[in-house]
Formats: C-alpha cells, structure tokens, sequence
C-alpha cells in the first residue's frame, strides 16, 4: 500500500473512532454529571475552539512547511530550527490563553453563564481548571501538524486514539471511583492532555532529520512565512465564527441545563463532519493536480465522481438520524426526557452538517483553482448575517430557532454559492451537480427511510429497535450505493472481479 493509501486510510479510521470514543461515553458523563455540568463541557469546548484562533495558523504553517523543506536537500538544520522558533511562539500564545481565562473565570461564572443547580463557586473553579488545560491542549495542534508535514500521519493517528481512548476511559473511571465533580473531570483533563502534548512533541522531535547542531530560535524564519500564516488565519477566524458563534450567544441568552442540551445535540450534528474530512483531505490535493495540467476532462469527471461519493458517504446516515433522532438518541442516552428535549434538534443540526458536507467538494475545486474570494466574501456575508439572525431565533423560538440557522446558512450556500462558482469553475456541470450528483441520492434515501418511518411500530423494546434501525441504515445505504453512478459502477466492478477469481 503507497504512502498516501496509508495516510488516508489512517486519517479515516482514526476520525471514525476518536467520534465513536466521543459519543459512546457522553452518555455516562451526564449520568455522572448531570446535563448542566454537560453544559459546563460544551462551553470548554467551545472556549477552546475560539481561542484555538490565537494559534494564527502557525499548525497548517508547519504543516506546510515540514512538507516543503523535507523534499529538499540539505534543509535539516532549518526544519529543526524552524520547529523550534515557531515551538516557542506557541507556547508563549498557549501560556497568555491560559492566563486569560483563568483571569476571566470569575465573570464568565457571575456574569455570564445562567446556572441552575450548579454553584457559581463550582463553576468559577471549573472554569479556572479549564485554563489549564487549554494551555496543554493548544501545542498539541501545532505538533499534530509537524507530524502530517512529515507524513507522519499513521502515527500520528495511533497517538490521537490511545490518547481519546486514555481520556475517555479515564474520565469515566474519575467520576465513578473518585468524585463525580465537574472540577474532578476537568483536573483529569490536565493531565491526559499532558500527556498528549509530551508525546506529541517526543515524536515529532524523534522524527525530524537529524543535524549537526541544535535546534535553535531564529527570529528571521517568521519573515519567510509570515503572508501564508496571515492567510490560513483568516480563513481560520471566519470559519469558527460560522461554527462556534451561536454557542457563545447561547451560552449567555439560555440556561445552563438548555444550553447542555443544545451542546448534546451539537455534538450529534458536528460528528458527521467526522465523516467528509478524510475524505476531503484526500481528494482535494488530486484536483490540484488535474488543474495543474490543465486536464479539463479529467477535471469534470473527477469532480462528480468525488461529489457523488460524498453524497453516498453523507446521506444515508444524515437521513437516517434526521428520521429517527428521537430513537436514535433514546437508545443512545437511556433517557427519554433527554430524547425528547434534543431529537428536534439533532434532526436541525444534523440536515445542516450534511449540507454542508456535500459543499466540500466545490470548496476543493475552489482552492485546486486558487479562487479563495468567493469563500471569503461568502463566510463575510453569512457572519454578518449570523448573529442578529442566531439572537433573534433564539428569542423568539428558543434553541430551536437558533438550530434553524445553521441550517438556513447552508441551505444558502447550495442555492447561492453553487450558481456563481459554477459560472467561473466548470460552467455547464451545475445541473449535473444538482440532479446525478445531490438530487437523486436524497431522494432514493429519503424515500426507503421514509418507508422505514412510515412501518415504524411503537412500542419496541431497545433490542428490536436497534435491529429495526440497523437494518433501515443499511438498506438506505445498499439503495444509495446502486440507484448512485459512481457508486454503481463501482460495485459492479467489484463483484466481476470476485466471479473471475
């Protein structure tokens, strides 16, 4: 298997598996927790996703930057070099953040988040704790892109599941044999992410070529890298606006115990994200290519083909959950009180992400051209649009209402987006995007899930239930893979070549 087989197939299932680690223990955390202090952990998550923007890009620098150098000769002692100037800017931004939301923990608990059961004073520490362990969580982004410029990304992968694993596992053992305490699971999280970062940071230091000399800061490597990390933090900024910014209004507009439910129910929706990014980075450096030799045919029929997988990988999983969310989340929590407070909002966010997954491969074909305008003038447009749109919603219709948004905003970008790149980039492959490519696996989903709904016969015990669904999945999928081109295609292939072997 070639190296990027490898990383591709490491990526994927390492992606499924930390989302699977994830889900398979929420569960037991609000068990132990209870749903505000779930709460309390879907605004860490998102406190770390925003102040993730002070990394300014300096992981995809290095991550670019490790790929460039190690093709060149003689470029060891400046890959060492340059690991280490960029190390020490990260560090000194992960020690500021840390410092900052330790200072800020007494307003964000007084202030800020509308707690129920929960103490302000328990809330106060927790947040304190949460500094910490932000600070020993951020470089490990920035070593994690050292190891993928070295094409490190097995390893890379079988360090991030031992890690997810060990966390996960860990919390749990915390919480049910020490204390269950929102400040003991959060003092657990210090150290699993110190764990993390030390063997991150071992590893890509074991895996830099070797030199005479060591490894030193040179203020003069920033200059050289400066408009790229400019760039990718643009991009970065834009991008957690659109995903985090209605966490943040929601955490201060809703309660607490709301706001856990909203958090369960965007863990839900984001995990499918799990699904296309793989997929993404392993495509997009292919339509650079193509557009590089100006293989126009190839291009166009690369194109579909990448646009209808995605849609087969996305689909009948998004469909499926959107139908049955409140089974789903039954069979996945054992609570029905928390079923029936987030189906509706798994089912919004959930039909969102999907979307949005599908608008991956126009967005590679966008970047193989170098056309970033259109992105950036399109995320401009949706962020000034976001917040009175997330703050009215949510006045007016609750969590419920704010879901709607993410939903509205990329239901814009298929009917906006979509035309206008499609006048510049492939002109005449709209409506084949929109029909073969969208259209006809959503349709064939939808309607074999739907019979699924329809025949659907309450009440089931858990067991049959998850029968029932296993088997509405896996139909909706069969379906999806034969009635799809591409996919047929594919299978058809496969099977002539088990009946000649």
């Amino acid at each position: 298997m070639s190296l990027i087989k490898k990383n591709i197939a490491a990526n994927f299932a390492g992606s499924i598996w930390q989302a699977l680690v994830s889900l398979a223990f929420v569960p037991l955390y609000i068990k132990f927790l209870g749903i505000e202090s779930w709460g309390l952990i879907g605004f860490f998550v998102t406190l770390q996703a925003i102040f993730g923007l002070l990394d300014m890009g300096l992981s995809s620098t290095l991550n670019r930057e490790m790929a460039r150098l190690s093709a060149l000769p003689g470029k060891e002692q400046e890959m060492r070099n340059l690991v280490r100037t960029l190390e020490v800017v990260y560090w000194c931004v992960a020690a500021f953040v840390g410092i900052t939301i330790v200072a800020l923990s007494p307003v964000i608990a007084h202030h800020w988040i509308k707690a129920g059961r929960l103490a302000p004073k328990t809330i106060e520490q927790a947040c304190l704790i949460m500094g910490f362990v932000i600070a020993l969580q951020m470089p490990a982004g920035f070593y994690s892109g050292g190891l993928m410029g070295l094409q490190r990304q097995v390893l890379l992968n079988i360090i991030n599941v031992s890690i997810g694993t060990f966390r996960a596992v860990g919390a749990v053992l915390v919480l049910w044999l020490i204390a269950s305490t929102i400040q003991a699971f959060f003092i657990w999280q210090i150290i699993s992410s110190a764990v993390n970062v030390g063997l991150l940071a071992f590893f890509l230091w074991r895996r830099l070529p070797r030199s005479e000399n060591n490894a030193v800061f040179q203020k003069q490597l920033l200059k050289g890298i400066w408009r790229f990390t400019a760039g990718m933090s643009g991009i970065a900024v834009l991008g957690t606006i659109l995903t985090q910014l209605d966490k943040v209004i929601l955490s201060k507009m809703l309660s607490l115990e709301i706001f856990g439910y909203y958090m369960l129910a965007s863990m839900v929706g984001m995990s499918l994200g799990r699904l296309f990014t793989p997929v993404f980075f392993s495509i997009y450096p292919r339509f650079t290519q193509l557009v590089a030799v100006n293989d126009q045919d190839g291009l166009k029929e690369f194109y579909h083909k990448s646009c209808q997988f995605m849609s087969v990988l996305i689909l009948p999983v998004a469909v499926v959950i959107v139908l049955f969310s409140y089974e789903i989340i039954l069979l996945w929590t054992q609570n029905p009180e928390t079923a029936e407070r987030t189906h509706l909002l798994v089912s919004i966010l959930i039909s969102g992400s999907a979307i949005n997954g599908l608008m991956n491969m126009p967005y590679a074909l966008q970047l193989a051209f170098g056309w970033t305008r259109l992105s950036v003038f399109k995320n401009i447009i949706a962020v000034s649009l976001l917040v009175p749109a997330i703050i009215y919603m949510a006045r007016r219709y609750g969590a419920t209402g704010a879901a709607s948004v993410w939903l509205f905003l990329n239901v814009g970008y298929v009917f906006f987006e979509i035309p206008i790149m499609h006048l510049r980039l492939l002109p005449k492959e709209k409506w084949r995007w929109y029909w073969q490519d969208v259209c006809l696996p959503l349709v064939v989903c939808i309607f074999v899930a739907g019979i699924g709904r329809i025949f659907i016969r309450e009440p089931m015990s858990h067991y049959i239930m998850s029968l029932y669904l296993i088997n509405i999945s896996v139909l909706t999928l069969a379906i999806a893979v034969i009635t799809t081109p591409v996919t047929r295609t594919w299978l058809f292939k496969q099977l002539l070549k088990i009946r000649l072997a």
